[in-house]
């Protein structure tokens, strides 16, 4: 989700269903995914009432994570739960140097977190990241030892003009050379046409893209790589479409966006 995430709040209680909906997955070999992107917003209040919420136990059949702000990192990580995942919202392709303003993968890990979020739809879009300079970031990110969640996706006018997997296809192409292990590579499909439009993506839709990128890796990687890798959706999720996204078979999570900072988002 973007922006103010105004529609994700709205419908604030559906994220207490997501990892019920794990539930719904348990005889899939793809372990339920519940990231939570914090974006440009919080601070030690909100995190400390997010950590006292996630201290209860959580399904064994959902991993979760939390995208916090940089300079926010080392506290999420202290503070929350171990079994719960902490990501950067970003990253540079470089481990040290005159980059004002960046962070590396080895301060990440430094700060005790494994995971970070890459190629962002406001990365791409509102800071104008290329495809190329996305796909440096992830292949660096993987060799120093970071999990990956490479977001992908497409805007409004992109998905009118029926160019959808032209888009996706040429994003997926790029990260590829730079993918060293699959295994910690999570793909993020973000709609961004159904992000704050007014339009609305339905789970069919969305399983249609999912089910699309999965026989794309298995065309151009492998088929064990596109049996394995999770799909997470990161469009606009609902109380009225969130069990039926679940349910899709290529559809192996959420990336939920400001409506993570709540302390029932999962």
């Amino acid at each position: 989700t973007r922006g103010d995430d105004t529609q994700a709040d709205s419908g604030i209680h559906v994220f207490t269903l997501t990892l019920h909906l794990s539930l719904l997955k348990m005889s899939d070999h793809r372990k339920f995914f519940v990231g939570g992107n914090w974006k440009m917003n919080g601070d030690k209040a909100a995190i400390d009432a997010i950590v006292s919420f996630m201290k209860g136990p959580l399904s064994p059949n959902t991993e979760v994570v939390v995208g916090a702000p940089q300079c926010y990192l080392s506290y999420t990580r202290e503070h929350i739960p171990a079994n719960i995942g902490v990501a950067a919202q970003n990253c540079y392709k470089v481990a040290k140097g005159a980059f004002t303003g960046e962070i590396s993968p080895a301060m990440i890990k430094d700060c005790g977190c494994e995971w970070v979020i890459l190629g962002h739809s406001e990365r791409r879009n509102v800071f104008n990241e290329p495809d190329q300079l996305i796909s440096e970031k992830v292949g660096h990110a993987l060799e120093a030892g970071l999990k990956v969640i490479p977001c992908i996706g497409e805007k409004l006018e992109e998905r009118e003009s029926n160019r959808t997997e032209e888009v996706v296809f040429a994003q997926m192409k790029a990260l590829v050379p730079n993918i060293s292990d699959w295994s910690r590579v999570v793909i993020a499909y973000e709609p961004v046409w159904a992000i704050g439009t007014g339009k609305t993506a339905t789970p069919e839709q969305a399983q249609e893209v999912h089910a699309k990128l999965r026989q794309w890796l298995r065309e151009n990687v492998n088929a064990e790589v596109a049996d394995s890798t999770r799909i997470i959706y990161g469009g606009s999720v609902t109380p009225g479409n969130c069990q039926d996204l679940a349910k899709k078979g290529d559809i192996d999570g959420f990336l939920v966006g400001g409506a993570s900072l709540k302390p029932d988002f999962v």
